[in-house]
C-alpha cells in the first residue's frame, strides 16, 4: 500500500535570507510521497530566484500579490493535492529528516485527522542555540482559556478537514492560526493526537510578535476567537500564558 501523499506548503515574502534553508529542510525528508508547494507574495529581494533554482523539486510555485500570510496559506491549501497538509513557513525547519514519515505513521496508527508536537525556537543565525522549548500538551478548552494552544507550525492536518470546516479566517490578520486550532479541536472536536517530540525548529521573530502593538492586537483577536468558539475566558486569565513563557526562556538560559 502506497504512503498517502503529503503536501508541504511554504509561504514567503522577501525571505531570501532564510527560504533556502527551509527548502533544503523539506527536500531532505525521507518520506517518499511528497508534494512541495511554495506561495510567494511577489518578493523583490531575490527570493523568487532562489526558489526557481531548485527547478522541478518544487512541484508548484506561484508568486503574486496576496492579502497577507493567511491568504497565502489558504491559496496553498487550495492548490494542494495531498491527503495530509503541513505548513512550514520560510523561517522554519523540520527538526529531523524523518519528521514527516514519523507523523504519517502515527496518524495512520492512531487513526486521527490531526497530529501536532513540540517546537524549538532558535536564534536566527544559530540553529543549535535553543532559546525556548514550546512543549505541547493534550488539548483542552481550559488551557485555551489561559491563552495556550499547541504550536501551529507542528500541525499536520488532513485536507478533508479544511474542506469540511474551512481554511484560515483572514479577518484575524495576526492570529488566524490560533482561531483555526480552536475551531478544529474545540468547536468541531476533530480527532487528534499529541506526539510528544520536537517536530519543527522556528526562528525567533515573526509578524505577530515583532512589536508590542502587534502582540496586543493578536491577543485581542485571540479573545475574539475564543468568544466566537464558545471558550469562556477573560482578559486576565487569558494572559496567564506569559508566566509560562517567561519560565521557558529562563529555563533555557540556565
Amino acid at each position: 500500500m502506497r504512503e498517502p501523499l503529503v503536501s508541504v506548503i511554504t509561504v514567503c515574502f522577501n525571505s531570501s535570507s532564510t527560504v533556502r534553508e527551509t527548502i533544503l529542510s523539506v527536500l531532505a525528508q525521507d518520506y517518499p510521497n511528497l508534494e512541495y508547494i511554495i506561495v510567494d507574495g511577489g518578493s523583490t529581494d531575490g527570493t523568487q530566484e532562489i526558489i526557481e533554482s531548485f527547478g522541478s523539486q518544487i512541484h508548484q510555485f506561484v508568486s503574486e500579490k496576496d492579502n497577507g500570510i493567511y491568504d497565502a496559506m489558504n491559496k496553498g491549501i487550495s492548490m494542494s493535492k495531498g491527503k495530509i497538509i503541513s505548513i512550514l513557513n520560510s523561517d522554519d525547519l523540520y527538526y529531523k529528516k524523518n519528521t514527516i514519515s514519523t507523523v504519517v505513521r502515527v496518524m495512520i496508527e492512531k487513526d486521527v485527522d490531526i497530529t501536532y508536537g513540540d517546537l524549538f525556537y532558535f536564534r536566527s543565525k544559530d540553529h543549535n542555540k535553543i532559546v525556548r522549548y514550546y512543549k505541547g500538551k493534550a488539548f483542552s478548552d481550559a488551557l485555551v482559556s489561559k491563552g495556550w494552544v499547541p504550536a501551529h507550525p507542528t500541525f499536520f492536518i488532513k485536507k478533508k478537514i479544511y474542506d469540511k470546516y474551512g481554511k484560515f479566517d483572514v479577518k484575524f490578520k495576526l492570529s488566524a492560526d490560533f482561531d483555526l486550532i480552536v475551531r478544529f479541536l474545540s468547536r468541531y472536536k476533530v480527532s487528534h493526537y499529541y506526539l510528544q517530540q520536537v517536530l519543527v525548529k522556528m526562528r525567533l521573530g515573526g509578524e505577530s510578535t515583532n512589536s508590542v502593538k502587534n502582540i496586543i492586537k493578536m491577543n485581542f483577536d485571540n479573545l475574539k476567537s475564543c468568544k466566537q468558539n464558545d471558550i469562556k475566558t477573560n482578559f486576565v486569565k487569558f494572559h496567564l500564558k506569559y508566566i509560562s513563557k517567561a519560565w521557558q526562556y529562563i529555563r533555557n538560559s540556565i
